[in-house]
């Protein structure tokens, strides 16, 4: 057979030769601003190759993003991968101190920025000695910014104008680096996960599976899931695998500007995480307008309440599709299949080909019984990472599988649901009380937007949860009924003390719930003028 190397250059050729009715669209705002094809983002990211060598980059070499779902952001993420270079995405939403930490562990030679994005550029440099050039991207550059930096700082279209040319793709080992994403480090210091070429094209083979994200030339996706997370769920790359085309709705995620974009687009597929659909529903709500091409919206992060998954559907008029993952996998673990009949009770769905799970002990011991029990979730596969960026030691168990930190139970059918962070428990008295079961039952609740349950300190029992929700948009609630609705379903022991009703969840840079927040905040009192004390 034909040495056929794993390297991503092949997926973005195969779009450009098979896929030319296909389009990329960038958008702000709700309005596309730019529309190109996947055989002129071939020709334009293979000429940004050749500028990026130019300037003296080599295999290896990583170049750090602070950008948003653009065309030059996805430019930018073949031009790097395909000549050997390491695409470091990082999150605009971060302090310039955590930004510089990462760069300067990462050793970036280069950061490509948005042009919206430059201003921080005074606060940043002066932390990152590693950079020795700065690309803007979308739009020109202010010259203010280009006059007070000490290093070269131009456009991405003036460095191709400059230096761009044809040069070969894909000439490294398929185990090379292709990308870099650390953990967001709401639990501490972050981490560097490294995706490999291989392990990025084993994600996209199995994610497109009719039982994970199912995709086809057909399908056109809107990527509300930012670019600088995880590879966005793999789109960037599952896309052009099937010739998909693809919305890219820049900076802006509010619900009238998706609206619009779904309508104008006529999205079928769209993927994001749960707070981002809840800002459309009250959209649409609040206006009457309707997204009748949408087909399916594919969320994932933290679990989603019922109530929400149930307004989504009747709502949009789509199938959600439940999904679980982290960046250490690439991020796809499990999916809810798209084909079967929506369960009750939403699971996070099954493993596709590709990733292996089992359940533990609180030791590290495989279970005897791997169906109907909670167990610490191990997963095995080859889009897993082995360790992380800079480590000289595995994380893997001495089975390869590598400790995701929930719990988690499955069902005879394979179904996989999340049961909570381990690091979540509350101990209280001694015993070990579970969040996610908590607040899966609350989430039920067609009032109730979002929901967590924190653990504070007591000085009898230890810990005692405290119930935190974000009601939905007009809605109200009494604290005492939420409480009610737990009562005979968990042990009354379990029962939250306290309510504390927010008008807004604090949200991880991930999207996620930040319960290190809450926890953070409740302890410093500054949530005193919410809290509805029960007991």
């Amino acid at each position: 057979m034909q040495n056929h190397s794993l390297t991503l250059d092949k997926f973005i050729d195969h779009a450009a030769k098979w896929h030319g009715g296909s389009t990329i669209a960038t958008a702000s705002r709700g309005t596309v601003l730019r529309r190109t094809g996947y055989a002129d983002l071939r020709d334009r990211s293979n000429r940004l190759s050749g500028a990026l060598l130019a300037l003296g980059l080599r295999t290896g070499d990583r170049v750090g993003t602070l950008a948003w779902n653009t065309q030059h952001h996805l430019e930018l993420y073949y031009a790097t991968m395909n000549v050997g270079l390491v695409c470091h995405t990082l999150n605009p939403r971060l302090t310039p101190e955590h930004l510089s930490a990462m760069i300067n562990e990462a050793a970036n030679r280069v950061l490509a920025i948005a042009a919206s994005l430059a201003p921080m550029l005074a606060d940043l440099l002066p932390l990152c000695p590693s950079i020795e050039r700065v690309i803007v991207l979308d739009d020109e550059v202010d010259p203010a910014i280009v006059a007070s930096a000490a290093i070269p700082v131009e456009a991405l279209d003036t460095l191709v104008e400059a230096h761009g040319s044809v040069v070969e793709w894909g000439r490294f080992d398929e185990t090379s680096p292709a990308g870099l994403c650390f953990t967001s480090g709401t639990t501490g210091k972050p981490k560097g996960v490294v995706f490999t070429h291989r392990s990025n094209y084993h994600h996209t083979l199995m994610s497109i599976q009719p039982d994970a994200y199912c995709l086809s030339a057909r399908d056109v996706i809107l990527v509300a899931i930012p670019m600088f997370h995880a590879n966005a769920w793999g789109f960037p790359f599952s896309a052009p695998a099937v010739g998909a085309s693809l919305v890219l709705p820049g900076r802006e995620l509010d619900g009238a500007s998706l609206a619009a974009l779904i309508r104008s687009e006529k999205v079928t597929i769209a993927g994001g995480v749960q707070t981002v659909w809840i800002g459309l529903l009250d959209h649409l709500d609040a206006t009457g307008e309707d997204v009748p091409s949408l087909e399916r919206v594919i969320i994932g992060g933290s679990k989603c309440p019922e109530a929400l998954i149930r307004r989504m559907e009747e709502r949009l008029g789509a199938r959600v599709q439940t999904t679980w993952g982290m960046t250490e996998m690439s991020p796809l673990g499990t999916a809810d299949p798209v084909h079967s009949p929506p369960a009750a009770e939403r699971s996070s769905g099954r493993p596709p080909f590709g990733v292996d799970l089992k359940l533990t002990d609180a030791d590290g011991v495989t279970l005897t019984r791997q169906r109907g029990v909670i167990g610490h979730l191990k997963v095995k596969g080859a889009s897993v990472i082995d360790r992380y960026f800079g480590a000289s030691e595995s994380v893997l168990d001495a089975e390869g599988y590598f400790d995701t930190g929930d719990l988690a139970t499955i069902d005879e059918s394979g179904a996989l649901t999340i049961c909570g962070r381990s690091k979540d428990l509350i101990k209280s008295g001694g015993e070990w009380i579970n969040p996610a079961e908590m607040e899966a039952i609350i989430g039920r609740d067609p009032r109730v937007g979002q929901v967590a349950v924190i653990g504070r300190p007591h000085p009898k029992w230890g810990e005692r949860p405290v119930l935190v929700v974000e009601l939905s948009q007009g809605e109200s609630g009494d604290a005492r009924a939420l409480i009610e609705a737990l009562r005979g379903r968990v042990a009354d022991w379990w029962l939250p003390d306290e309510v504390v009703q927010l008008p807004r969840m604090p949200l991880a840079a991930t999207g996620k719930i930040d319960k290190v927040r809450l926890r953070a905040d409740y302890a410093q009192g500054k949530l005193d003028r919410y809290v509805s004390t029960l007991r």
